[in-house]
């Protein structure tokens, strides 16, 4: 079962099994003997297309997704919807044995697409996490209360590492409270570095991140990767790295709250007040909040850039991974603020992250940005940001993800050299 569920899914054979046998299927369900000659395939890819393009609409139009959905994709939902159609067309008619193939070509196709639509995106690496397998064993952190509690004072440019460190941190689970917002959010998964797993660990740095929209905040463990690259950080600056809190911002997979104080929910102040009093009382983590940074991907990206230009003393440093100019609820920004603000665009314009940067200063934020070389909105949006980031007075660096869309590749790749940079600003290296 162990070899099943850790079966890759985003590269290696399976997906490149099935775009081999999805090939053929294809030409099989297309290669036959028409009665209208051309007609019924052309009126397959027709309506195909139209499927492809209500899809997109209602995506947009359901707040699945603020934005378009990007062109390969369109293109493999209309490919899935071709080969739908042309098997049900083939039903009627022909011998025996295309009216069995026929709807297991179908089969094949559709799962080919759905497999390039979740590489594209990177959400789903393995059938773990298709099916929950990969977080279900993760233990709460109440089940060890020594675990962060036993700081030491040692500066951490003094602290040595004992030679019966592990090489790897540990993951998590709680449930942080929103006991000044009234905020109900998923659990929060907690990296605690290998320092923090030995007796009297030093006082280290806070990581927050934040996930996308839809989605939760299990996929920063699967998606993006968290533990193997915070691990592999660890392990070349002494096993020290920042404890690392993934927090909800949304309170269920496809809500959107903007990470705003809104009517719709008290979010910025559940993350800027409620969850930094939650790790300041439960992880044994610095006190300098000049040591403490906050992160996300698309929405997340949005909201730690909110967060950063909000709440400059609580999180001085932020990465904003592909992340939006302003957020938003859909397509329409006057949408937008009449959900939210009941139309008041003043209020919504005022804790967007452009108008607090075009109105103060922040000389002490650090801000790293990255999106993907091939996704020009969000790549758009990264310069946009950056360059008013400057103007600011930001410490500012950004970063082009190679061979990458709107994807979890994007915060999978960059998280490491994004720490790399901070590094010194943590004080995680000398």
């Amino acid at each position: 079962m162990r070899p099943l569920i850790a079966l890759d899914l985003v590269e290696g054979p399976v997906p490149t099994a099935a775009l081999y046998l999805a090939i053929p299927a294809g030409v099989f369900l297309l290669a036959r003997r028409w009665r209208r000659g051309a007609l019924v395939p052309l009126l397959a890819a027709v309506l195909a297309a139209v499927i492809a393009w209500a899809a997109g609409q209602w995506a947009t139009a359901s707040g699945l997704s603020t934005h378009p959905l990007p062109v390969p994709v369109l293109a493999w939902i209309a490919a899935a919807a071709f080969a739908l159609i042309l098997a049900g067309a083939g039903l009627r008619g022909g011998p025996w044995f295309r009216r069995i193939l026929a709807p297991v070509a179908a089969v094949l196709v559709l799962a080919a697409a759905a497999l390039q639509v979740n590489a594209y995106f990177g959400f789903y690496r393995t059938v773990g996490d298709v099916t929950g397998a990969s977080t279900a064993d993760i233990a709460p952190l109440t089940d060890a209360p020594q675990e962060g509690r036993a700081a030491s004072s040692t500066p951490l440019t003094q602290w040595e590492p004992p030679p019966d460190m592990p090489d790897h941190g540990r993951i998590r689970s709680a449930h942080i409270p929103g006991t000044v917002s009234g905020f109900r959010a998923r659990r929060a998964y907690i990296y605690l570095p290998p320092a923090h797993t030995v007796p009297r660990h030093p006082l280290l740095p806070v990581l927050v991140l934040v996930p996308g929209q839809p989605g939760s905040p299990a996929d920063w463990l699967t998606a993006g990767r968290l533990q193997p690259v915070l691990d592999a950080f660890a392990a070349t600056h002494r096993g020290l790295a920042p404890i690392t809190v993934v927090v909800d911002a949304n309170g269920s997979l496809t809500a959107n709250t903007m990470c705003m104080d809104s009517r719709i929910a008290r979010a910025d102040t559940y993350l800027a007040t409620d969850v930094p009093a939650w790790i300041a009382s439960n992880l044994g983590a610095s006190a300098d909040h000049s040591h403490w940074a906050i992160g996300g991907f698309s929405f997340g990206g949005t909201c730690a850039i909110q967060m950063a230009t909000l709440h400059p003393r609580t999180y001085p440093n932020v990465l904003d991974f592909s992340g939006e100019a302003e957020p938003s609820l859909g397509a329409s920004r006057a949408g937008t603020i009449e959900r939210s603000f009941a139309g008041d665009a003043a209020a919504f314009e005022a804790l967007t992250p452009l108008h607090q940067l075009r109105n103060r200063h922040y000389p002490k934020t650090w801000a790293y940005f990255a999106a993907g070389d091939g996704d020009a909105e969000f790549t758009g949006c990264m310069h946009a940001v950056a360059s008013a980031a400057t103007r600011a007075g930001m410490t500012v660096e950004t970063q082009a993800v190679p061979a990458s869309g709107h994807s979890w590749s994007v915060p999978a790749t960059a998280l490491a050299p994004a720490l790399e940079w901070l590094s010194r600003r943590l004080a995680l290296a000398p």
